[in-house]
């Protein structure tokens, strides 16, 4: 580990005097790439440089220790060497932490879908529910959202809604969130008070990048329509509503969210380019069967993730075994809690994997 930090530190010190050379300044490709490097190495860097200070004054106190016969200067320098010692051990867990292998799409941008499942309208009105609660977190990280796709209902709940999620890190706090969602409430149509459970299901892709995911133009049938629901008199006059079929997957996207029809086309093909990446990840990841022993959660989207418990005001995390009861807050977007719950859970199995 020691040897991999030396290195780190090295390498930070010289994307530092290359990023300050005019010859690299002059080439944006080469500069962007040494500054997602010089910005991946920071933290890392500052960290073992903390270490290695902390284990300096250490050393300098033991020394006071083991060759000082004044009572009171050797009361000081073994106060400072077991501080120092302290800071040492901790500084040192930290980055095992950092060192940890990071998920590559960590940074990215998602695209989230929500889809209702089991419950009927119920079901559709708590994917309008989870809809809101993602929104009102993604405004409280200073995330931009924006809707892709959705099929609601007369009631004000959805079938379906896919929506974008752009801002730094957005994948790495919501990657958690795919799988099957429960809740257990008092339907507002239900007259005689019983508790119903439906579910609804969240998948969380990053989102790609063209150059990731290449995609024939032989191999995609685009249909035009007319856009149906609420926006506005060019509804039903305008053919700008864009599905596309991607035949060697068989894979549907449709947009309609926008009066133009090039905009409507432009986010179908983020969607559908997101889908097939997650289908590329999910490849490469079976075939690695130790690494799903180290995740917090197989990101099936048949897997019950999560209960939102109404009557009991409680949100229960099934994978962590974590139960907080503020239902309300979390829905009100306040989410953190859970999402850094399931981040350390994460760490902590990673750590145990890698002590193996």
């Amino acid at each position: 580990m020691t040897d991999k930090l030396y290195a780190a530190d090295k390498r930070y010190s010289e994307i530092e005097k290359l990023l300050a050379d005019a010859n690299v300044a002059s080439n944006p490709a080469k500069f962007a790439a040494l500054s997602k490097e010089y910005k991946r190495l920071t933290p890392i860097v500052e960290e073992f440089r903390v270490y290695c200070r902390a284990n300096d004054d250490a050393k300098e106190a033991k020394e006071i220790l083991d060759n000082e016969s004044d009572a009171d200067l050797r009361a000081l320098a073994e106060e400072e060497y077991y501080e120092k010692r302290k800071q040492s051990e901790e500084s040192y867990n930290r980055l095992r932490i950092l060192l940890l292998p990071k998920d590559e799409n960590d940074d990215k941008n998602v695209v989230v879908e929500i889809r209702a499942g089991a419950g009927g309208e119920e079901a559709a009105l708590f994917a309008g529910v989870l809809y809101r609660m993602y929104q009102m977190y993604a405004d409280k990280k200073r995330y931009k959202t924006e809707i892709v796709n959705c099929n609601d209902t007369e009631l004000g709940g959805y079938k379906e809604i896919s929506f974008t999620v752009e801002g730094e890190g957005a994948y790495s706090r919501l990657k958690f969130e795919s799988g099957v969602h429960r809740v257990q409430r008092v339907p507002e149509t239900e007259a005689q008070g019983r508790i119903q459970t439906s579910t609804v299901t969240v998948a969380v892709l990053p989102e790609a990048e063209d150059v990731e995911i290449e995609i024939n133009e032989k191999d995609l049938q685009i249909e035009t329509c007319k856009s149906s629901g609420a926006g506005g008199q060019h509804i039903n006059k305008t053919e700008s509503a864009i599905r596309i079929i991607h035949k060697p997957s068989g894979i549907v996207v449709e947009c309609q969210e926008e009066r133009s029809q090039y905009k409507n086309r432009d986010k179908a093909m983020k969607l559908l380019r997101s889908k097939l990446y997650d289908i590329k990840m999910r490849e490469q990841t079976d075939k690695i069967a130790s690494e799903r022993k180290s995740q917090v959660g197989t990101g099936d989207r048949s897997e019950r993730i999560r209960t939102y418990n109404y009557p009991q005001g409680r949100v229960t995390d099934h994978r962590i075994g974590l139960t907080l009861h503020s239902l309300e807050d979390v829905l009100n977007g306040n989410m953190d809690a859970l999402i850094d719950a399931l981040l350390s859970a994460d760490e902590a199995e990673k750590l145990k994997a890698s002590a193996m």
